[in-house]
């Protein structure tokens, strides 16, 4: 999974400052790329409270994001 702040649409909304990537990882500018066991790891961690969840909503390229 790659997760790239700069194209989900929770970005810069609430939801952002209460993401695992946000709150946890810090980051913000460069793709993230996250293998099978560390989306389970987050995963877990989230399930358990212990950190936010993931909330990454990736934008459709096909799909112009101002039109709606």
């Amino acid at each position: 999974m790659i997760i790239d702040c700069n194209a989900c649409l929770m970005n810069g909304t609430e939801a952002c400052r209460d993401c695992v990537v946000t709150s946890v990882l810090r980051v913000d500018a460069d793709p993230l790329e996250l293998g099978d066991e560390e989306q389970a790891a987050l995963g877990n961690l989230a399930d358990g409270g212990l950190v936010a969840p993931l909330r990454l909503v990736p934008r459709r390229p096909d799909r112009d994001v101002a039109s709606g």
